[in-house]
């Protein structure tokens, strides 16, 4: 996983700072705090994930794609623009539907 710095005070369109890359999954943490995290992802197509649980609360925001997240045992489609929180502890899955880019926004406090 790439952790890069991004220019304060300084726009930027985060769906451009991530590229596809055939037959990859990449992952580039912009924001990094004992607090929490800010990562971007980009996956391509026919390339999967495997299940994981975060000991914290995790908001998962699709900025370019389709993807099908579930979340215990529950299947959620989510498209370009769509977001969703996925709660501390709970074993979750993100199976994508074609290429994909998406934002994950880990909030480490009150977990102390």
């Amino acid at each position: 996983m790439e952790t890069i710095e991004m220019e304060k005070e300084k726009a930027f369109i985060t769906v451009e700072i991530i590229e596809y890359i055939a037959n990859s999954i990449v992952i580039k943490t912009i924001l990094k705090k004992s607090t929490g995290n800010i990562s971007v992802m980009s996956v391509d197509t026919g390339e999967g994930l495997t299940e994981t649980t975060s000991p914290f609360d995790t908001f998962a925001q699709v900025i370019d794609g389709k993807v099908e997240l579930v979340i215990g045992d529950k299947l959620h489609i989510l498209k370009t623009g769509e977001s969703i929180i996925i709660p501390a502890h709970t074993p979750n899955h993100i199976r994508p539907d074609g290429r994909f880019k998406m934002i994950l926004t880990v909030i480490k406090s009150g977990y102390e």
